[in-house]
C-alpha cells in the first residue's frame, strides 16, 4: 500500500527500496520505520512510499487510551507529527496543537499529586518530543500556582509544549549525537531559538508563544542566548517556561550530565532563583513541589530507603525522614541528604 510519509506509523515496513528524486538510494526495502526513518525521508523530500499491509492491531495502536499514561503517549506522538511537519514545511498546523493539548490539560486539573505526575513522566530515553510535553505540563502547573487564569495557563502550557519546535531545523547529526557537542555544533544548536520564533510566527500563532521559543534560554543577568537580554525584556510567559525547561532538563541524563533526582534538581533550580531565574516563579515551583514530597519513599545518600514525614521550614531541602522505625532529621545529620524520590 502507498502512503504519504507524514502518515507513516512506527512499525510500518517498507515494501520496496526507496530512492530520492535524483536516484540516490535512501532506505532499503523491509526497513522498519521509526521516527528517524521518517525524518530521513522528509529531508530527502520523498512524499510517498510503499509499505507492507498493516495488521489490524497495528491500525488500532494509535487510538487514545483511557489512562493518563496513554494520554501522554498520544500527546508525544502528535508532537512528533507537528515536529515533522515543521521540518518538512517550516510551519505546522495550529489546530493539531490545540486538539492535542486541550483535552490533556483538562485531565491535569484533577491530578493534584504533581510529584507522582513528574515521576510518571520520567523516561530513560528522553528526546525532544518527551521533553517538550514535560515542559508544557509543568509550565501549566506553575502558571496555576502563580494564579494565572485558565486561559493564560493554557497559553503558557502551549508555549512550553512548542518551545523547542525550532530543533526541527537543526541537523540530525547534532540532535542525535551521543557525545559532547563541539563548539561549532553548540552554536548551530543554539539557533533553534530563532528557528522556533520564525516557525511559530509562520504558522500564524501569537507573538507571546513565539517569544517564549526565542527567549527560553535567556537569563535575567544577561548571560543567556540568543540576545543576552536582561530581566526587563523577558516575557512573563518565558520566565515560567524557562524554569520548567531547566527543571525537566536537569532530571534527564546527558553525555556530560548524569541523571539527578527530583530533590537535587529542585535545589539547583532554587539556587538559580537568585540572579538567573525569576525568583517568584522558582518560589512557586519549590513551594508547591516540596510539600508533595511528604509521604514519598526516598533513597538517602548512604543508600538507606525511608519515607519523608515532615519538611523543615528553616531548611527546606533537609526534611525529617523515617527509616524503618528510626527518625532522621537531615537538618542535624548533615552528612546525609535525599538522593532520589522512589515511585
Amino acid at each position: 500500500m502507498k502512503v504519504h510519509v507524514t502518515d507513516l506509523k512506527h512499525g510500518d515496513c517498507l515494501l520496496t527500496d526507496t530512492f530520492n528524486s535524483v536516484g540516490l538510494h535512501v532506505l532499503p526495502k523491509r526497513t522498519v520505520v521509526q521516527r528517524e526513518e521518517i525524518t530521513i525521508l522528509l529531508r530527502h523530500k520523498i512524499e510517498y512510499v510503499d509499505i507492507e499491509p498493516r495488521t489490524a492491531s497495528h491500525a488500532e495502536d494509535s487510538g487514545l487510551g483511557h489512562s493518563l499514561n496513554d494520554n501522554f503517549d498520544h500527546a508525544i506522538q502528535n508532537y512528533e507529527s507537528i515536529f515533522l511537519e515543521a521540518l518538512a514545511q517550516g510551519t505546522f498546523t495550529q489546530s493539531m496543537v490545540d486538539d492535542t493539548l486541550q483535552p490533556l490539560l483538562e485531565t491535569l486539573d484533577t491530578q493534584k499529586d504533581v510529584v507522582s505526575l513528574l515521576l510518571l513522566l520520567e523516561r530513560d530515553d528522553i528526546d525532544t518530543y518527551h521533553h517538550s510535553l514535560q515542559v508544557g505540563l509543568l509550565s501549566y502547573y506553575i502558571a496555576a500556582w502563580m494564579g494565572h487564569s485558565k486561559e493564560e495557563r493554557y497559553e503558557i502550557s502551549r508555549a512550553g509544549y512548542l518551545h523547542d519546535i525550532g530543533k526541527s531545523q537543526v541537523p540530525l547529526s547534532i540532535l542525535n549525537k551521543a557525545g559532547i557537542l563541539t563548539p561549532a555544533e553548540e552554536e548551530e544548536l543554539k539557533r533553534h531559538t530563532t528557528f522556533g520564533y520564525e516557525i511559530i510566527r509562520g504558522s500564524k500563532m501569537d507573538e507571546k508563544t513565539a517569544l517564549v521559543a526565542l527567549q527560553h534560554h535567556e537569563f535575567e543577568d544577561g548571560t543567556g542566548y540568543p540576545n543576552q537580554i536582561l530581566k526587563s525584556e523577558i516575557h512573563p510567559y518565558t520566565e515560567i517556561v524557562t524554569v520548567a525547561n531547566i527543571y525537566m532538563g536537569l532530571t534527564t541524563s546527558r553525555p556530560n550530565q548524569p541523571k539527578q533526582g527530583l530533590v537535587a534538581v529542585l535545589r539547583k533550580v532554587h539556587e538559580m532563583g537568585f540572579g538567573k531565574l525569576n525568583g517568584t516563579v522558582v518560589q512557586a515551583l519549590t513551594g508547591h513541589l516540596l510539600p508533595g514530597f511528604v509521604g514519598k519513599n526516598v533513597q538517602l545518600s548512604n543508600g538507606e530507603i525511608g519515607t519523608i514525614v515532615m519538611n523543615n521550614p528553616l531548611d527546606m531541602f533537609r526534611p525529617l525522614v523515617k527509616v524503618d522505625n528510626v527518625f532522621k532529621d537531615l537538618s542535624r545529620e548533615r552528612s546525609l541528604s535525599v538522593e532520589e524520590i522512589i515511585m
